[in-house]
């Protein structure tokens, strides 16, 4: 048995978690992800002029995170002051497209590892898969897949309401535990391992590819850079993920009636639940610097645009500085 310190500490520690953990990892998380998609949705719009499929799945990865985002201020005032005041139709909603995002950016992020395949293995973009209609239709395909996907999970959500207080309970704390369960497995095959392993094969098969085309050039070319980026996706996919749908699914099957347990060790896997849930949702923070500004020329792209403004907002300033110079001779 835990002694009775312990437990007491970690029900100090689960209640601090909620309080101020989230909140905080949730506010740098808005600020930056806001800015930082924000920027990407600007670029692609009023910068790119001949779009692709990356461009394409890349779009839609970005509107998938800011959606994401904008779910988030409503979640930090209701963690930090203990209570939500938002009605039990909003605390719906929120949860749902807090699970929509996460989904449709593990199948964007996924497609992407095709594509990039593709272009390795067609750079000219002449295979079916790479045509730009297509790509719209995948992602179209994708965001109706996952509505449909989590369309249960609307069953399993029930804000709560105390005898001062109301709140809207995360997905693995709501709903029948035994049922909910058996979703949230499904849910993790389906949204998460099979669409990883998918990935993972891609970027090997990148990997392989990149060491074959060293192998046969007549001067070894310098492949440690596209080999890290490959490393570093799948890595960054699977730590930021995998955590999370563990922990969710040990959180639900702890609620589960038949189980023997202390109360302390339900508190101790809650605690360990809460500190994988920002961390999932930190992806989207990293799709910015890692699809787009490191990679499809985006960075120059961008900064071109940039600089392009700035010498036409200098030039606008100096012949107005001149024309007021004129006026005050005058």
């Amino acid at each position: 048995m835990i002694p009775n310190a312990t437990c007491k500490n970690w029900q100090a520690a689960e209640a601090a978690l909620e309080k101020y953990y989230l909140p905080i990892f949730y506010g740098l998380e808005f600020v930056v992800g806001v800015t930082g998609n924000m920027v990407v949705v600007f670029g692609y719009l009023f910068c790119l002029k001949n779009w692709n499929s990356s461009n394409i799945y890349l779009f839609n990865l970005s509107i998938s995170d800011l959606i994401f985002f904008c779910t988030l201020p409503m979640l930090i005032k209701s963690y930090a002051w203990g209570e939500w005041t938002y009605g039990n139709e909003l605390c719906i909603i929120n949860r749902y497209m807090l699970h929509a995002n996460l989904y449709t950016g593990i199948l964007f992020l996924t497609f992407i590892s095709i594509d990039r395949y593709m272009l390795m293995k067609y750079p000219f973009r002449e295979h079916v898969l790479q045509k730009k209609e297509l790509a719209v239709i995948f992602s179209v395909a994708i965001w109706l897949l996952v509505t449909l996907e989590l369309l249960p999970i609307i069953l399993f959500i029930n804000p709560s309401s105390g005898s001062n207080s109301t709140s809207c309970n995360d997905y693995a704390s709501s709903g029948a535990a035994q049922l909910n369960l058996i979703y949230s497995l499904c849910l993790t095959l389906l949204g998460f391992l099979i669409p990883l392993l998918v990935m993972c094969f891609f970027y090997f098969k990148i990997a392989l590819f990149l060491k074959e085309r060293n192998k046969q050039a007549a001067i070894a070319l310098p492949i440690e850079k596209p080999l890290n980026l490959v490393i570093m996706a799948v890595v960054i996919f699977s730590v930021l993920f995998t955590p999370y749908h563990i922990m969710r699914n040990v959180r639900i099957a702890s609620r589960l009636e038949n189980l023997r347990k202390s109360d302390c060790t339900e508190v101790i896997i809650h605690s360990l639940y809460i500190m994988t849930r920002p961390l999932a949702f930190l992806n989207g923070v990293v799709n910015p610097v890692f699809y787009f500004l490191m990679g499809d020329h985006f960075r120059e792209m961008f900064m071109n645009k940039m600089r392009h403004y700035f010498k036409s907002f200098t030039c606008f300033r100096r012949c107005t500085h001149e024309l007021m110079c004129l006026f005050r001779k005058k």
